[in-house]
């Protein structure tokens, strides 16, 4: 470390690197990796406070005091950053301008103490001009920020911690609530039920391909569809509800559904009919670009345009940050700098010319409600923008990908408008006895595409078009697209011109449930309600993926099963903690602190203890706090929360080991409900009636009898269970045995009746075996593994002594192996290279494999397996991408990233993209933090953090 007076403070060691470089001799600039400290967990905390902070790491009968500790990870650092301070003479604190920056820097003067002057740096990017000029304008820690992150950190404690062990009584072990992913989850499944309750309703149109003289005389042609029928306006989407009828809205105005037969007919009479135009417009085209990004835009944008999770889209965006390529990426605020749009006017002039610039200057105002971020927009950073060629071999792809989608917005917000002219022609024609029809066809022109040169909006990409199995792209984004790709124009007509069709035919359309959420439109989502703020949203989404809340289908977010319970359970009993206006409304009043209109004391006050005592201005305000709401929780039917109605008697329950599906109105012959375990590759909407019947009637999974067993008169079974299928003896005095390798069916059936009968002996069939065509033989063979191979003599080499070993091969967790018994009783392993080896491995065999050195023969003792199935050529490692047989399942890999494959996926069918998607999001998450034995024994405890928050802070 170089010698210096100043010791410069800064989160990452990428960041430190960076303005270290800039600031040079006279400066120490080292990485706090991050908070130094956090709230301690309950177990944590030593048994001398237990009764004060104990339940959550934080006293709430004095005033909401946190007990905070230094991570067993983070003493090294703390130490390192102490004995650096000793010699400095001057403390500058360089974390991020936000929110959480501001309160790793309060932690750090509160934890390093320092005897010497403490100033807050702050920037947007990281540049020279930047970190310079910093220097010059420092301030103290702003103390109301700090109690809004503290309040903030502290209020989803208590959440978490009140509401998360009422999910594990009720719904099941180690799940979670969050004040912002409980919310989320109810949307997305709220989305799901309105899929479920939906139902297809067909309407019909007309289309004519119809031809006119064009400027120079040749024939032009263009298709025309009806809009009206018999002076009724035919019905579109928009014109049906969730029941498959016309909406009140649409019979008012008179709406007319065709059905296949009358367009059909109409179509027929209508292909010898005359058209004659009614009306001929044309109108300015006008479009303004878009303002630059914000963290949520960034997100939606990167989601719809280039495929990225909000995750790697932030992690991908950190890096450029920090990086220096870019300016700070958690901003809610739009505002150009006039130096960045003096950069970005030059850029423009330099790539497209001067005349695609604005008249003036543009400036955008940000109209998010709660902004309080940042001070800037996220654009390229710098007084200069680097063009996005410089970067590629600087920086990984994504973050090449990424940067050019802000360099592009960020060059088009200073660019002129897009201008054309749009024309629309309207034509009758003569439908029979159905009276007239009316058609209509338009078409745009841009004659100045202005922006649109950088953005080269127009161009649909194969991940565009992946985006229809989720949400329909940012509208400003999809009409850029549609106007560029109708940009043709129509023919000259006039009125009363009469033209023929060369064909005429009817159209299909059938409604389409709404769509589900994908990451780019939930973020969308949760920033129009004003619930969370973006910096976290990408966290929040991965916490709902990760607690097996919700998966992803190509792009799409499609809630388990388990949300259904969890959410259920939530709205029932905790309606105003999932409520979206009072989630927004907490959000708020985080803003409030922040501003120092109020205290975190007093907010927090309020949200946990209440204000229905008296204390309340008035009803309105009057709010029951949390503490009241759990404690007086009263009973909860766990059976009815964990249920989830299909109708006709259809019910998915989710249980112990997963949902499962039970018929209510018909039994089996033992009067129970029939049941069925659901595949998880059936999502929510697709489970209707009619697949939930031929789950049950032909998939249920129930134990099928092979026969007897000779030796003990048992009865054998082939049954599915949780790992797997597997074949069970069951004793002869009973015909019942209690089953720990149950389906999750079967452990529903049994509920709570007590178990009595022994239980009976497994085995686990061979990879090889269909349960539905393994014979009793097959059966018997494995019930009586483990399979004495034989004895041989071995000699002790130290002492001489000549002993006998016994062999026997056996079927694991991890597949065939032999176990070798010495005459002391201690034994050795191998693994078998196939199952079937189990039953033909002779003592010969054995006595070679045992000595060999235990992995001589590398992880399995046996030659690689195969891969599954060949993916191909990853676009961005560049290297082919297989499907393989791991330990725990099966895997995708490059060689080099390596990742289970999420259950939703058929290795036989997944797609490519979607592979090099799930490698590219495990690969932007970076290596796995692995927490040492010692660290995570390790008890630490730390002394009482002050709360004297603004005297410590202003130090």
């Amino acid at each position: 470390m170089a010698n210096g007076t100043k010791l410069v403070i800064v989160e990452s060691p990428t960041k430190a690197r960076k303005i270290g470089g800039y600031l040079g001799d006279g400066y120490t600039v080292m990485a706090s990796v991050g908070h130094i400290r956090d709230l301690a967990q309950p177990s944590q905390v030593p048994a001398s406070d237990k009764e004060k902070f104990g339940k959550f790491g934080v006293d709430v009968d004095d005033g909401f005091k946190p007990y905070y500790i230094v991570d067993a990870d983070k003493k090294k650092t703390v130490s390192e950053l102490k004995s650096a301070l000793k010699k400095a003479d001057e403390l500058y604190l360089a974390t991020d301008e936000d929110r959480e920056g501001e309160a790793i820097a309060w932690h750090l003067v509160e934890t390093l103490k320092p005897k010497v002057p403490v100033k807050r740096m702050v920037f947007h990017e990281i540049t020279k001009d930047a970190i310079e000029h910093s220097l010059t304008r420092t301030r103290d820690v702003d103390a109301d920020m700090v109690d809004a992150q503290e309040t903030r950190r502290i209020l989803d404690r208590l959440y978490g911690y009140e509401l998360s062990p009422v999910l594990w009584r009720k719904v099941g072990p180690g799940l979670s609530a969050g004040r912002v992913q409980s919310v989320a989850t109810r949307m997305i499944v709220e989305r799901e039920r309105e899929r479920m309750a939906f139902v297809r309703a067909s309407y019909w149109d007309v289309t004519a391909a119809l031809a006119a003289a064009g400027a120079e005389g040749e024939p032009v042609g263009f298709d025309a569809r009806m809009v009206s029928l018999g002076g009724k306006r035919l019905a579109v989407s928009k014109d049906f509800g969730t029941d498959g009828q016309l909406t009140p809205a649409g019979f008012k105005d008179n709406v007319c559904q065709l059905d296949e037969a009358t367009a059909s007919a109409v179509a027929k009479v209508l292909s010898s009919a005359t058209f004659t135009v009614m009306s001929m417009e044309s109108k300015p085209y006008r479009r303004r670009p878009l303002p630059p990004f914000t963290t949520s835009t960034l997100q939606q944008t990167a989601g719809n345009r280039l495929g990225m999770s909000s995750r790697a889209t932030m992690r991908a965006a950190q890096g450029l940050y920090e990086n220096g390529y870019i300016t700070y990426m958690r901003t809610d605020s739009v505002t150009l700098s006039s130096e960045a749009i003096s950069a970005a006017r030059g850029a423009v002039e330099y790539h497209f010319g001067k005349a695609y610039l604005s008249d003036e200057p543009k400036q955008y105002a940000t109209n998010t409600a709660g902004a309080q971020e940042a001070h800037e927009c996220i654009r390229p950073a710098g007084a200069r923008f680097h063009d996005p060629n410089e970067l590629a071999s600087k920086v990984p792809p994504d973050q090449l990908k990424l940067y050019t989608l802000i360099w592009q917005r960020t060059l088009a917000s200073q660019m002129a408008d897009a201008t054309g002219s749009t024309a629309t022609v309207k034509l009758s024609a003569p439908a029979g006895d159905n009276g007239e029809a009316v058609f209509q066809a338009s078409g745009t022109v841009i004659e100045f595409p202005g922006f649109m040169k950088a953005t080269g909006e127009g161009k649909r990409s194969s991940t565009d078009a992946a985006g229809k199995a989720g949400d329909k792209t940012d509208k400003a984004d999809k009409a850029g697209a549609d106007s560029a790709e109708n940009n043709a124009s129509l023919p000259p007509m006039h009125t009363g011109q009469e033209l023929t069709a060369s064909d005429v035919h009817a159209n299909g359309h059938e409604t389409q449930p709404p769509a589900r959420y994908t990451e780019a439109s939930l973020v969308k989502t949760l920033e129009a309600k004003e619930i969370g703020r973006p910096s976290t949203y990408a966290s929040i989404i991965s916490t709902i993926i990760d607690r097996g809340y919700v998966y992803e289908r190509g792009r799409a977010l499609i809630p388990s099963w388990l949300a259904f319970a969890v959410t259920k359970l939530l709205e029932t009993k905790f309606p105003k903690l999932v409520d979206y206006q009072f989630t927004a409304d907490m959000e708020n009043g985080l803003d409030e602190i922040a501003h120092g209109k109020e205290t975190g004391r007093d907010w927090l006050t309020h949200f946990y203890f209440g204000s229905g005592d008296g204390s309340a201005r008035n009803a309105d305000e009057a709010h029951e706090g949390l503490q009241k709401q759990v404690a007086e929780l009263g009973e909860i039917d766990a059976r009815a929360i964990n249920t989830i109605d299909i109708r006709d008697g259809l019910h998915v329950r989710v249980g112990r080991y997963g949902p499962y599906l039970e018929d209510m109105e018909h039994t089996d012959a033992e009067g129970n409900p029939k049941r069925a375990s659901l595949p998880d590759t059936i999502a929510p909407d697709e489970l209707t009636v009619e697949v939930a019947r031929d789950l049950i009637d032909n998939h249920s999974g129930g134990p099928r009898e092979l026969g007897k067993d000779p030796a003990t008169g048992g009865t054998v079974e082939v049954r599915n269970g949780r790992f797997g299928p597997y074949v069970a003896l069951v004793a002869a005095e009973t015909g019942e045995a209690s089953d720990g390798a149950e389906t999750s069916a079967s452990a529903a059936k049994k509920g709570a009746k007590k178990q009595t009968a022994p239980r009976p002996k497994m085995a686990s069939l061979f990879k090889t075996m269909d349960p539905e065509s393994v014979t009793l033989d097959d059966a018997l063979k494995l019930l009586s593994l483990p399979r004495e191979v034989g004895s041989y003599e071995e000699t002790n080499a130290e002492t001489g002594e000549i002993s006998m070993s016994s062999v026997a091969a056996n079927n694991g967790r991890y597949g065939p192996y032999l176990t070798k018994t010495k005459a002391d009783g201690s034994t050795e392993t191998r693994s078998l290279g196939s199952e079937d080896e189990i039953f033909t491995v002779t003592v010969e065999q054995a006595k070679e494999l045992f000595a060999q050195p235990k992995y001589g023969r590398g992880r399995g003792r046996g030659a690689a397996k195969p891969p599954v199935r060949s993916i191909g050529t990853d676009p961005e490692s560049g290297k082919p991408v297989v499907i393989r047989e791991g330990r725990f399942g099966l895997y995708l890999t490059d060689g080099e990233t390596n990742r289970t494959l999420p259950r939703q996926y058929d290795p036989a069918t997944i797609a490519p993209e979607d592979a090099y998607r799930i490698l590219a999001e495990k690969r932007a998450q970076g290596p796995t933090k692995r927490r040492t034995r010692a660290s995570s024994a390790k008890k630490t405890t730390a002394k009482k953090p002050s709360t004297k928050r603004k005297s410590a802070a202003k130090k």
